[in-house]
């Protein structure tokens, strides 16, 4: 059964870090598209980042560039989103999704992605 799931959200302060986990099963991680995305309340899903696995570079959205990190931890099938400098802004559910690795930069398009954890919480209040 392919699933993921996500982990490591919580509240934190204006200007905190936090890390997200995203354990995958039922596939692996060696070939694979990766996304992350967010949903906060009131207002559409946007993108955050995204990463396929054969070394092709990352994406960003702009307003998380030099502040979030995506990583690919292979032995542990794992995703990381390491989020730093955070901002009421950026406070939603955030969800990994997983889409078939194409051979190129990964797509920041929900809609090239199949499989999709049930999200996990991230506040950023003073």
């Amino acid at each position: 059964q392919v699933q993921l799931v996500e982990s490591g959200g919580g509240t934190v302060q204006p200007g905190g870090s936090l890390r997200l986990s995203c354990v995958a099963s039922g596939f692996s991680l060696n070939v694979a598209k990766i996304g992350w995305f967010r949903r906060a309340p009131g207002k559409e899903r946007e993108d955050v980042s995204c990463i396929e696995t054969r070394n092709f570079p990352a994406r960003y959205r702009d307003s998380v560039r030099g502040r979030f990190t995506i990583s690919v931890d292979k032995p542990k099938n794992t995703v990381f989103l390491q989020m730093n400098s955070l901002r009421p802004e950026d406070t939603a559910v955030y969800h990994c999704a997983y889409g078939p690795a194409d051979g190129m930069l990964c797509a920041l398009d929900p809609r090239k992605y199949d499989v999709w954890g049930q999200g996990t919480q991230v506040t950023v209040a003073s």
